[in-house]
């Protein structure tokens, strides 16, 4: 069919984690069957900032974006991890 975008809010333990280290971290553990497309901080409240994540992977790959949010999640200083959107390019 095509490709799927997937976007994930990642949200840290507190204001004190640097979002710059953080997002490094999760280009450093995309899995292959996807591809980082963008990170980008969004304000969330009182100082508070989340990482907007969109990774796009093949529709066939027969991998769930679950998997990727697993793997983020597993990351130090990230607090949790949820699939905002996902849809068809």
């Amino acid at each position: 069919m095509g490709d799927v975008a997937i976007r994930m809010k990642v949200m840290p333990e507190s204001t004190d984690v640097d979002l710059a280290k953080l997002g490094e971290a999760i280009k450093a553990v995309v899995p292959s069957y996807a591809r980082l497309h963008a990170v980008e901080e969004k304000p969330i409240a009182f100082g508070l900032k989340a990482l907007i994540v969109v990774t796009i992977m093949d529709d066939k790959s027969g991998h769930s974006p679950e998997e990727t949010e697993l793997l983020f999640a597993k990351i130090p200083g990230v607090e949790s991890v949820e699939v905002e959107e996902v849809g068809l390019l």
